[in-house]
């Protein structure tokens, strides 16, 4: 028997004892330490084996390597990679981690990834951790063992269903989330009245403060845009306006006190112009057919009045 085969034999002896302290108490944690020799060229390393039997399909395993060796701490030169193992094991991506005295170890996961129908004997592989300064680490295989999620002799009896039936889920409470519903549609509601009356209001304290807004709705009333009284409408207006009374000779004056109207200062002139035509040359105004006085765009001037006078108050 060469050294290597005594090794393997010592090990298996130092396993024996520890599955028959963890059948007599499986609560128990079993951080089984295997020193593991090689060929020559690895060094003894330290593990922390996982506990060697009573894992099912989805178990994790996980192997703690110390990384020091003589007192010197030893860095990996390349972690084990994840990759399938065989039918049973898949390996995880290694890490390092650090306990609480300082030391750092190798953890290598393991999961079982296939459910047996009987009780089966599987071994974690060995591994040869070559480091970055000193020897490589050599790791044994481990022997466990896995079981079946059910029983043979269980499913065989008929009385197993494959899948069990949805579980009725009890319905949550709902009232007081109702409720607060409730009350915040009920507030959106009082808002939305709120606006429109404030709305409104305002549209309504607008018509009759602002003179402009006052005039629109006086001349919506009147249904021959080109009488004299649709005229003296919008001359209060930009009478109002101003402050005094407006006529062509004092528009500059209201242009000037008034910078929002500037944009219609052409259209305001010939209002002036057509205005002093119909009121002050009567046989002008005779001589100019009914058709062209209507022509004149009085409403759409008045809309605009409003609509400059509504964007310079907001």
């Amino acid at each position: 028997m060469n050294r290597f085969h005594a090794a393997m034999l010592a090990i298996a002896m130092a396993v024996v004892p520890a599955a028959h302290a963890f059948a007599a108490d499986p609560a128990a944690p079993v951080p089984a330490i295997a020193t593991a020799t090689a060929a020559p060229a690895a060094a003894a390393a330290v593990v922390e084996q996982p506990r060697a039997f009573g894992h099912v399909l989805g178990d994790v395993l996980t192997q703690r390597v110390l990384l020091e060796q003589a007192g010197q701490p030893l860095r990996p030169a390349a972690l084990p990679s994840a990759a399938r193992i065989d039918l049973w094991l898949e390996r995880r991506p290694s890490r390092t981690e650090t306990d609480a005295e300082g030391r750092r170890w190798l953890a290598i996961d393991y999961q079982i990834i296939n459910a047996p129908r009987t009780l089966t004997g599987i071994s974690l592989p060995a591994l040869y951790i070559a480091t970055a300064s000193g020897p490589a680490l050599a790791l044994p295989a481990w022997p466990i063992s896995i079981g079946p999620m059910t029983p043979l002799e269980v499913l065989g009896q008929g009385d197993l269903q494959p899948l069990q039936p949805d579980r009725p889920v009890p319905a949550l409470p709902t009232y007081a989330v109702e409720r607060q519903l409730k009350l915040s549609l009920f507030a959106l509601l009082a808002v939305l009245l709120a606006w429109l009356a404030w709305w409104a209001w305002r549209n309504a304290h607008e018509a009759q403060q602002l003179p402009f807004a006052h005039a629109w709705r006086e001349l919506k009333r009147i249904h021959d845009p080109a009488s004299p009284e649709a005229w003296r409408v919008v001359h209060r207006a930009l009478n109002r306006s101003a402050g005094r009374v407006v006529h062509g000779a004092s528009l500059p004056q209201l242009l000037a006190d008034a910078p929002y109207l500037r944009p219609l200062q052409p259209r305001l002139e010939d209002f002036y112009r057509e205005s002093t035509r119909r009121f002050f040359f009567a046989e002008s105004a005779a001589a100019t057919s009914a058709e062209a006085q209507a022509a004149y765009p009085l409403k759409p001037l008045c809309r605009a009045l409003r609509n400059a006078e509504k964007r310079h108050r907001h």
